[in-house]
């Protein structure tokens, strides 16, 4: 007894403590932006763990999520983006992956992983700044003659992990642009008009649109960016969210990129209503793992690709929208 006493008193002390922390984690649950982050950090580097190659949806726009977090002040493991800030920091390698990444469009691939590129950079995780002029090259070389990169010849509506015409060309301008607007100031300015003159036949579309509006000149911009509302406006479903087109049903991926673009506009009381609907949707649909499930083309179908890339861009729209936050958009 003299031995075993103190060992149920301490036995029994550590059950008070675990009991108190377990209550204190339910009273002070993870939010939804943590949730997803730290889901995000086991999946990331996964992906060339297992497969000895890289993804435009592990290494990508998902690695833009945590490389984002990382520059507002969360917490990652450091291995969560060691592997990823190796490979983006040497662009020449880009197009020898060393696998089936499942992606056969290298334009496409360059794009995202140029954009990833540029948050890595600006979250101090990669610190060689001249790869970034070497990633606008290879970016550039895939532009088309009418100014927009052109990643789906199909003419499908874009996917998380595909894009389509409109995201990609944003994507591909906005990078240009940080990289060296001066230098790709033809490339730049024929991809804005591209932008304008599009026709806008999809919520997706609208969306991307309406990121690329927010740096041309107001008289330029003023009709595309209220065509662009009205189909916003028009596909938000009863419970917040969207979907590619007016009439769909919503979907997480969807509903990220129209909160993205919305975000310039959230000084409007309608527009920042309807990002708060849209922000709710989102959480609304998170997974326990803090993923969400994938947005594919045509919808309910399974591919670990479109989770990846659904839940980077989910991540980034919480990370965008959180209450009396001033994060950058993108």
């Amino acid at each position: 007894m003299i031995v075993i006493a103190p060992v149920a008193a301490a036995l029994a002390t550590l059950a008070l403590a675990a009991a108190g922390d377990t209550k204190q984690r339910a009273s002070n649950p993870p939010s939804p932006e943590s949730r997803a982050i730290d889901y995000l950090a086991r999946e990331v580097p996964r992906w060339s763990r297992e497969n000895q190659c890289f993804s435009c949806h592990n290494n990508g726009d998902a690695a833009r999520a945590l490389y984002t977090a990382a520059r507002i002040g969360y917490s990652l493991p450091q291995r969560a983006l060691e592997d990823t800030s190796r490979w983006l920091a040497k662009p020449q390698q880009w197009d020898h992956n060393g696998g089936d990444t499942g992606v056969n469009d290298r334009g496409l691939a360059r794009i995202q992983f140029a954009a990833a590129l540029a948050d890595a950079l600006d979250a101090g995780q990669v610190k060689d700044s001249q790869a970034l002029s070497r990633a606008a090259e290879l970016v550039s070389e895939y532009q088309d003659k009418d100014g927009s990169w052109k990643v789906d010849v199909n003419g499908n509506v874009g996917s998380p992990a595909t894009y389509g015409a409109a995201l990609a060309t944003f994507q591909a301008r906005h990078f240009l642009k940080r990289a060296d607007k001066y230098r790709y100031r033809a490339a730049i300015a024929k991809a804005g008009d591209w932008l304008l003159q599009t026709e806008v036949k999809s919520v997706l579309d609208a969306a991307a649109v309406l990121l690329a509006l927010e740096d041309q000149p107001a008289r330029k911009a003023a009709d595309k960016r209220r065509v662009c509302l009205e189909l916003i406006q028009k596909g938000q479903s009863s419970d917040g969210g969207w979907g590619p087109y007016v009439s769909s049903s919503p979907e997480p991926f969807d509903t990220a990129v129209v909160l993205l673009s919305l975000i310039p506009l959230s000084d409007h009381a309608d527009i920042k209503a309807r990002i708060q609907r849209g922000r709710a949707y989102l959480i609304s649909r998170q997974e326990t793992d803090g993923s969400w499930q994938e947005t594919t083309r045509p919808p309910g179908s399974e591919s670990y690709a479109q989770r990846i890339s659904t839940t980077g861009w989910a991540t980034l729209a919480l990370l965008a929208t959180r209450p009396g936050d001033g994060t950058s958009r993108r």
